[in-house]
């Protein structure tokens, strides 16, 4: 009778109230949780109770666009999501507003897993430390890295208690290496538990780095320690160094290696010896021809023991210890000869050589050679030519040629005609001295094969009258070039 009455006066209340059905409205979201990829996109729907919904929506910073709608439902399309947020769907009824939240997730697989391992060689009882790095993985606090040796863990660490905007994830491990770490294989595992997001479980792995122990090695020349440089190769490792001996003579260089508690040591005899190059002295490398030049071979003051030496050039070879010299007069084919001085010495029953070389620079005056000025020369008639004259000396002499009185380029040709036809002459210089030449020049028709007894005879008479005149101007060009240099 009670429950009676209670529903009479409820029916009787919303009779009384029409405004109260609409209060009572309800707004629902779908899905209620939501999982999202990064990138990717999210379908929405809002709905709602009222049977007369007034305005309604949803509020999201995601771009967003409206697939479809109903007298009571909303669908929404959300693009690119890139990062976790809170989305608001909301229904206004009979002037009042209610909204519902739903709460999405945008998460990132583990993809790539990067392991690190410094170094990945490393000698016995040394440190090494073992790295994980995921550069992108979201939410960070769902994920879990495991350093896994040998499939076994060495070493867990989750993210929870990190930055929810951090996208980086990171552990490293410090390990000291021990005989049974040799060739132990280290990688990465990290988990991504979705689960409590309505996901499920990602897997992530690094690719696998071997760990190679080495021996320490210790390296001594007669109690002084050395620095070696190890280096291996499979299951081979060497050491190496550099020698500075500061003594000659028979030392022992002893090589210490050990493998933890475990050394092994193996001594050897060495042999130093001193052997630079030999000295050589020329009494002077820049002679003027005809000059005597002394050139002596010694053996270096570091040398030990005493070389025995060879000059080249020098009758006998020199007894151990004794310099090799000799006296020579430098002529001008002696010009840009070489002299070389040798110095042998027998170590361990091995000849070893050293050898110093120089080079001989012979001055002498400048000089006409037939073969490069020749003294008559034929021209032909109409084509381009050019005096030939190269005179010899050192230094390199410096040529002018005149014809005439006037000063001819001997380095652009020109086109031989007859009035060309007559004495030329040159003259080189260097700082040793001056010489002058002659040299007569006949131009022949293109199809001369000959010249007559009588033209010859007047040619010869032109070319000794211009000879004359031109010996006159050689002389006069000498005497005013010896003015200048004597500064008369």
């Amino acid at each position: 009778m009670k429950m009676l009455l209670l529903g009479v006066w409820t029916l009787l209340a919303l009779t009384l109230c029409p405004g109260t059905t609409e209060e009572l409205f309800e707004v629902s979201v779908w899905p209620n949780q939501a999982l999202v990829e990064f990138g990717q996109s999210l379908t929405v729907n809002c709905s709602t109770t009222c049977p007369d919904p007034g305005p309604s929506g949803i509020e999201t910073f995601f771009r967003k666009s409206q697939l479809g709608k109903g007298p009571q439902w909303k669908e929404f399309v959300l693009e690119d999501v890139t990062e976790s947020s809170v989305l608001h769907c909301f229904f206004s009824c009979a002037g009042v507003q209610k909204d519902t939240a739903l709460r999405i997730t945008m998460y990132q697989p583990p993809e790539q897993v990067i392991l690190d391992l410094q170094p990945e060689w490393v000698a016995m009882d040394e440190a090494f430390t073992v790295k994980c790095l995921v550069p992108t993985v979201a939410p960070l606090q769902s994920l879990t890295l495991t350093l896994l040796q040998d499939g076994r863990e060495l070493h867990r660490k989750d993210f929870m208690s990190f930055s929810v905007a951090s996208q980086r994830a990171e552990v490293t491990v410090n390990v000291r290496a021990q005989r049974e770490n040799n060739r132990s294989n280290f990688s990465c595992l990290a988990e991504l538990d979705l689960s409590p997001h309505g996901g499920r479980l990602l897997h992530g792995r690094s690719a696998t780095k071997e760990l190679r122990i080495f021996a320490v090695f210790r390296m001594f020349l007669e109690g002084q320690e050395l620095s070696p440089f190890s280096s291996w190769k499979g299951d081979a490792a060497w050491a190496s160094t550099t020698i500075r001996a500061m003594e000659t003579g028979d030392q022992e260089l002893t090589c210490l290696v050990s493998l933890g508690p475990v050394e092994q040591r193996v001594r050897k005899a060495v042999h130093v010896y001193s052997f630079p190059p030999p000295v050589l002295e020329v009494e002077d490398t820049y002679p003027l021809a005809g000059t005597d030049v002394n050139v002596t071979c010694l053996g270096h003051v570091l040398t030990s023991p005493s070389p025995t030496l060879r000059l080249q050039g020098a009758p006998n070879i020199s007894a151990p210890g004794e310099p090799a010299w000799f006296l020579f007069t430098a002529r001008e084919e002696d010009d840009g000869r070489k002299i070389s001085c040798e110095a042998s010495l027998e170590v361990q029953g091995q000849r070893l050589l050293k050898t110093t070389e120089m080079q001989l620079h012979v001055l002498y005056k400048p000089r006409f050679g037939e073969s490069g000025c020749p003294g008559n020369q034929i021209w032909v008639e109409g084509m381009d030519q050019m005096l030939a004259c190269i005179p010899e000396g050192n230094p390199a002499p410096a040529l002018v040629c005149t014809w005439n009185g006037m000063i001819i380029d001997l380095e652009v040709p020109q086109k031989a005609t007859q009035n060309l036809t007559g004495t030329y002459c040159c003259t080189a210089t260097n700082q040793l001295g001056s010489i002058s030449k002659e040299i007569a020049v006949v131009v022949q028709g293109p199809h001369e094969e000959g010249i007559s007894s009588s033209t010859a005879f007047i040619i010869i008479i032109i070319t000794l009258g211009m000879a004359v005149i031109t010996v006159a101007l050689c002389e006069l060009l000498a005497l005013r070039k010896k003015q200048e240099e004597t500064g008369l």
